[in-house]
């Protein structure tokens, strides 16, 4: 009777969190009640407080099973695929996470919660799960040490420079990763494989075509983007700093996290202050993400118009289109918003944006065709090859945590690089 008691607690459990996940993945960390999760599994409120007392509680046990299971597939690629074999290792990566989605989307698995919220969370809760997520960074980051060094070399330590590099190399295929959650919904689960090797080969090997080299100097920050000033009411300046000072705690603690009282306070400005600009909170994110496309488009068409003028090939067209927002998102302009902040949004409003985002990935997939048409870029897929530079741009939004250091990092060779020249590209001679 116990054992068949345990059991039920234990099925009853996994029920909750699945349905806590797709309503969370839905409605956001913050928006989320538990209530709405008792509803979508058959329970009443306060039958599910007898598994997770709180709403928090149960957000950190959603957060820690979906650790887990990315945990769980860099621990099979290590087990599996030896040291000193990188490709291999971001191959069986690539593969075993997207048969984790495939697995997912075809309710072979539950449902695991997005991480952009994640920081939203109070303390103490907030504690264990991103103690657990930073020692799933260290693994991954691990796999791709051991598949960097010789087999059998013993492995030399994480220091210094090589340790911001391995750092940023590890960010960034960490956030594809994450990233596509975001895309793969536009395949068939059973195309998932192929698209997985086609991700795994872009990743490893690039874009660029045999000949094309990396800028010996890093593209910079392009002009200020005109801030709109349609509303007479409404200080240039000030919104600005609204909009800059509010993307960055969107980025850093979520939308639920980024409250009017912290964006407010932040500024030294009051409340009132804030609805003189904004109606609502969702007004202010979608400002911020306005913001940050018109950035993206501001460098996308410059370097559209340079190709225009036959001043540029396809490759260095890309380029211009991708390294800028690097130099932008640590300059006084930045930083641009997390795209994955979308699913945080209400529905309206939410596919809008997503939209958006869509329509400007099909102009960096218009960039690769050219390039393939004049030979500077290698013939892949487009599509997929659009939806990693749209990824390279939402990694950016949480680079400054995983690049220790003195100053803003260089991230052009840092972390832009290893995916538009790949992971297997030999390194940029020391200066």
């Amino acid at each position: 009777m116990g054992n068949s008691s345990t059991l039920r607690f234990a099925e009853k459990r996994e029920l909750i969190l699945d349905g806590a996940a797709q309503l969370f993945n839905r409605r956001g960390i913050k928006a989320g009640t538990l209530s709405e999760v008792a509803a979508s599994v058959g329970l009443a409120t306060n039958s599910l407080t007898y598994y997770y007392r709180k709403k928090e509680d149960l957000v950190v046990a959603c957060l820690m099973r979906s650790i887990g299971a990315l945990d769980g597939v860099i621990a099979d690629v290590d087990a599996r695929i030896p040291p000193g074999d990188l490709a291999g290792r971001v191959r069986a990566l690539v593969q075993g996470y997207v048969a984790l989605l495939a697995a997912i989307e075809d309710r072979l698995r539950p449902a695991l919660i997005f991480f952009g919220d994640m920081r939203a969370l109070p303390q103490p809760q907030a504690e264990p799960a991103f103690a657990a997520y930073v020692a799933m960074f260290r693994r991954l980051r691990g796999l791709l040490h051991a598949g960097e060094a010789g087999a059998g070399v013993p492995l030399p330590p994480v220091r210094s420079a090589t340790r911001q590099a391995l750092n940023a190399r590890s960010h960034g295929l960490l956030s594809q990763l994450l990233w596509a959650r975001a895309w793969l919904g536009r395949y068939e689960t059973g195309d998932y494989p192929r698209v997985a090797a086609t991700m795994a080969g872009l990743l490893l090997h690039g874009l660029a075509a045999p000949g094309q080299t990396w800028p010996q100097q890093p593209l910079p920050v392009p002009d200020p983007a005109p801030v709109d000033t349609s509303s007479a009411e409404t200080d240039p300046a000030v919104r600005d700093a609204y909009l800059r000072t509010a993307t960055r705690l969107v980025n850093d603690h979520g939308v639920g996290g980024a409250s009017v009282e912290r964006i407010a306070a932040t500024l030294e400005l009051t409340k009132g202050s804030f609805y003189h600009h904004h109606d609502t909170k969702h007004a202010l994110i979608d400002d911020c993400f306005e913001r940050s496309f018109a950035l993206i488009r501001r460098v996308q068409w410059a370097a559209l118009a340079q190709a225009d003028q036959g001043a540029s090939n396809g490759w260095q067209t890309l380029l211009a289109a991708t390294l800028p927002l690097m130099a932008l998102q640590t300059s006084a302009q930045g930083p641009l918003l997390r795209l994955t902040a979308w699913t945080e949004l209400p529905g309206a409003l939410r596919w809008q944006k997503l939209g958006t985002m869509n329509r400007l990935g099909e102009r960096f997939a218009s960039m690769v065709v050219a390039g393939q048409a004049d030979g500077s870029i290698r013939l892949v897929d487009p599509a997929v090859a659009a939806q990693l530079i749209t990824g390279l741009i939402n990694g950016l939004a949480e680079v400054e945590h995983w690049l220790p250091g003195d100053g803003p990092p260089d991230l052009q060779p840092l972390l832009a690089r290893p995916l538009l020249m790949g992971l297997l590209a030999r390194p940029l001679p020391r200066t």
